[in-house]
């Protein structure tokens, strides 16, 4: 979701990043030359498992002919040890094509190098990885979200890219936004140089391939995808804001027909990505199973299960009503029956089923780590009071210049949830999932991206019980919702920390991504930022740090 609280990209401000404990490193590089010849897009591997990868490339090219696919030992390829071709045909409606091989037969836990080959010409070398089937001591991910081109320049992925021993990246969707040229995130898009392509909103296959295009023409992703294997799951924006099994806030009838829009959308998507394709495209729940280290649930939270989100059009009460006890029954009642409504679904029951026999296998055979890899938050986030917490400046300036931004303001002393789009939507489904996992493996370590922010929660059953510990990852460059309005003096991860229990940190201020470091002792989660995404000069810091271990009573977590 464009995660704004008005759909207008207003309410509240920031005061920057606050809290910067250790330094990563700076990253002064100009702008690298754009790329040219038949590779201009760059090359890419994904889905590995412990014996092959897939390979994806773009060709630009009139001319027809074969292309060669490399996997070496080596970065000199003096020793291939797997080759793949496909036949390029001489003439094309579309110079531009996507290929990709799955490259098979490979050792399991074993870092390779693959090129691609045309008519002589040699693409740029990626490096890649076949996932541990044994023993593994160490293993280093990247996770990422939310990935708007318009919005600024993609230095988080450059960072990425210059992570050393990257084993894996994890991408938790909205890698590209559907929106054209004056919708969101594109206030800055002419001044940087950055105007989507095509300037009007993605709605055919055609309009989302030429989006795709545009992204993997950016140097900074270019290098991330080279640097590593990637898994790539889908949010929303992939095809539409807010989507939901059978529509999407962000779709009109006058815009056709949704299937054929996500269609289109998801074709556009498989064909851009180095995926492994579902017949239907979209699939359900996968894994990644890291050795004896670790179990990773992908889930499908958009199109396969998901009820339509509900809106503030089902408030019960008018935003401005008093606060009294008949009005808070009213509110109450409304979050069990209509908000904690159990036919509510996100994921359905088969995935959740599937997420806890993966779960129960793992811990069977031994493995430490059971994580769930979704899109939208887990915990449990409550709006805070505002209108107790804000400095009377702040809210005169927002009733005096936005009238759902107040409503807001003013709906918040009524415990309403932060969002909708997020679990806090689907509560009774939750804790069908928390169950699934207590059950199967006693905890788990949840991830997300979707917010624009930094989160780490302390998941909880509507009981207490701990079902795990969430980490949640900022945005590349999509703006926070936290951002429309300066606020001197005002932090509002404060404010919300500090107004619920299950969340132990929020920074909803910096740009970056998550290093996750899996060893048989610890699970940790390092928050990088980075200072600027306006120019391509930046540094990089920790935010913060996080350790998950598992004692005698279960998961346990410790800021380092």
């Amino acid at each position: 979701m464009p995660f704004t609280l008005n759909r207008r990209h207003v309410l509240l401000g920031s005061t920057g990043l606050a809290v910067v404990t250790a330094a990563c490193g700076t990253n002064n590089r100009p702008m690298p030359p754009a790329p040219t010849g038949p590779f201009r897009h760059g090359v890419a591997s994904g889905a590995p498992d412990a014996g092959s990868v897939v390979l994806w490339t773009a060709v630009t090219e009139d001319g027809g002919g074969e292309i060669l696919f490399q996997v070496a030992q080596d970065d000199a390829f003096q020793h291939i040890v797997w080759e793949g071709r496909e036949t390029r045909q001489y003439i094309r409606e579309n110079p531009l094509s996507t290929y990709k091989m799955l490259a098979e037969g490979l050792q399991p836990d074993t870092r390779y190098f693959y090129r691609m080959v045309h008519n002589g010409v040699v693409s740029p070398t990626g490096r890649t990885r076949t996932l541990p089937s044994g023993p593994v001591e160490r293993f280093n991910i990247a996770v990422c979200s939310c990935s708007n081109y318009p919005a600024g320049f993609f230095n988080a992925y450059r960072e990425v890219a210059d992570t050393p021993d990257l084993d894996l990246v994890l991408h938790l969707g909205d890698y590209l936004y559907e929106y054209g040229m004056g919708g969101y995130a594109t206030g800055d898009a002419e001044k940087l140089g950055r105007v989507p392509v095509p300037a009007h909103e993605c709605l055919t296959q055609a309009d989302y391939a030429a989006r795709h295009a545009l992204y993997k023409s950016d140097p900074d992703l270019q290098a991330a995808h080279a640097a590593a294997p990637w898994f790539i799951t889908w949010d929303d924006h992939e095809v539409a804001n807010d989507t939901w099994a059978t529509g999407a806030e962000n779709h009109n009838d006058d815009e056709g027909e949704w299937s054929d829009r996500r269609s289109g959308a998801l074709r556009a998507f498989h064909d851009w990505n180095p995926t492994r394709e579902p017949e239907d495209l979209i699939g359900g729940m996968s894994t990644i199973e890291v050795g004896n280290l670790a179990t990773i649930a992908l889930t499908e939270s958009r199109h396969t299960h998901r009820t339509e989100q509900l809106t503030f059009d089902s408030f019960p009460i008018p935003a401005d009503s008093e606060d009294t006890p008949e009005n808070r029954a009213l509110v109450a009642q409304w979050l069990r029956d209509v908000v904690g409504d159990p036919s509510r679904e996100m994921l359905g029951a088969d995935q959740i089923a599937g997420i806890g026999d993966a779960f129960r296998a793992s811990r069977a055979a031994g493995k430490p780590w059971q994580v769930l890899g979704g899109q939208v938050l887990l915990g449990r986030i409550t709006m805070p009071n505002y209108m107790e917490v804000l400095p009377g400046w702040l809210k005169w300036y927002v009733r005096n210049n936005d009238d759902l931004a107040w409503d807001y303001i003013q709906r918040s002393r009524f415990d309403s949830p932060f969002s909708f789009d997020s679990w806090d939507g689907y509560p009774a489904e939750r804790e069908r999932l928390y169950e699934t996992v207590l059950d199967a493996s006693g905890g788990m370590i949840a991830l997300a991206g979707d917010t624009h922010n930094f989160w780490t929660c302390d998941l909880r059953t509507g009981d207490g019980r701990r079902a795990g510990f969430e980490f949640g990852a900022t945005s590349v460059t999509s703006p926070s919702p936290f951002e429309g309005v300066p606020a001197p003096g005002v932090h509002f991860g404060r404010i919300t920390e500090a107004a619920n229990a299950e969340i132990l940190h929020h920074e909803p201020y910096a740009k970056g991504f998550m290093r996750l470091t899996m060893t048989p002792e610890a699970f940790e989660s390092e928050f990088v930022s980075v200072s600027t995404i306006k120019r391509r000069g930046y540094t990089a810091a920790t935010e913060s740090r996080w350790r998950v271990t598992r004692g005698d009573d279960g998961l346990e977590l410790d800021a380092v």
